[in-house]
């Protein structure tokens, strides 16, 4: 298939959004399929308000639409409400061509948490992006309820991976977190307000706190709690060999929809504590993960579960499988439609 992927998350942008649609798009394209990305690294941008790491493309809804008639697709998919996919919204309802939509990030916790918004304004637009598409891709169970819940009912279940290559139990743990007091307690992740890692730093249980990630928060909490550790951002064997290191991986999120992080430390062997809410409610076992509405009792409990199982249920979440819902949710163009187009 020739398959348009827009999407106002991208390079270089370092989150679960930006891994998901890179792992799926990686593997589309070993098995055949051409994927074409339109992204806001082709457009000049300006920066997010709050979040100037994130660049909002400018550009006009023709200029989206040539590209994609240049390129044909069989399949159209928007991967994120921004001001791109806006546009290429425009352009697929102008010649009633289908395509489908995901929802990675709860956006009107997000928006709410940045700007001090109600949450509920902030649906009034996810329900106006959403309702056109033929199908919405959510990644959990709870995910599908909130949009069902919010009148948005036409929803796929699109799950998340790991990449095994270098997430797993065996291998190095990382030397430079050997001598720290324990429980190591491991939090990776952008560094910002939504993640809610303050109440992780705040929390009173002894050992040691390590943050790996970067954001726009970090100046602020590295003063703030100079007994933590901040390593900044790492990735591939060396983020995993973190993982291995910790005793417990911290998940204080209260916004995200599933949590591709989680999955990780659990593949590295490492259980999960976290706030029973979206995402870890849908993906921790008893076995895996302890949840709790103070995070101290979740670390507590979650430090004495079995690595080995933690380990073997991380390996059930592969991007083969992931790629394959991603396949099966997207609505191909009648021919027609590609012929006019």
């Amino acid at each position: 298939m020739r398959i348009a992927l827009i999407t106002d998350a991208w390079e270089p942008q370092v989150n679960g959004v930006v891994r998901t649609l890179q792992s799926v798009r990686a593997l589309l394209q070993r098995q055949g399929h051409e994927v074409f990305v339109i992204s806001p690294d082709s457009f000049y941008s300006l920066p997010c308000p709050t979040y100037p790491e994130i660049r909002l493309a400018v550009t006009r809804t023709a200029t989206v639409g040539a590209m994609l008639e240049d390129f044909a697709p069989d399949a159209i998919h928007l991967a994120t409400e921004g001001p791109l996919c806006v546009a290429a919204r425009r352009w697929c309802l102008r010649r009633d061509f289908p395509f489908t939509t995901a929802y990675h990030t709860q956006f009107p916790d997000y928006v709410s948490a940045r700007s001090g918004l109600p949450a509920q304004w902030v649906w009034h637009y996810i329900r106006w992006f959403h309702a056109p598409a033929q199908a919405i891709l959510a990644s959990t169970p709870s995910i599908r309820r909130t949009l069902i819940d919010h009148g948005l009912t036409h929803v796929r279940h699109w799950g998340r991976g790991v990449d095994l290559q270098h997430f797993s139990d065996h291998g190095m743990r990382h030397p430079a977190l050997g001598h720290l007091p324990r429980p190591i307690q491991l939090y990776v992740g952008r560094v910002a307000v939504e993640k809610n890692l303050r109440a992780f730093l705040q929390s009173g249980h002894p050992g040691t706190k390590v943050v790996v990630g970067d954001g726009p928060a970090r100046a602020q909490l590295e003063a703030e709690f100079p007994q933590a550790i901040f390593m900044g951002a790492r990735f591939g064997t060396e983020l995993a060999s973190i993982y291995r290191a910790a005793d417990v991986f911290v998940f204080p999120s209260r916004t995200d929809t599933f949590g591709l992080v989680m999955i990780e430390a659990l593949a590295c062997g490492t259980p999960v504590a976290a706030y029973p809410v979206t995402g870890p409610v849908d993906i921790l076992t008893p076995e895996t993960g302890a949840m709790a509405d103070r995070l101290e009792d979740a670390i507590a409990d979650a430090v004495k579960l079995d690595r080995r199982m933690c380990a073997a249920y991380g390996r059930g979440f592969t991007w083969e499988a992931s790629t394959a819902q991603f396949l099966r949710a997207l609505v191909p163009l009648p021919p027609a439609l590609r012929d006019a187009a």
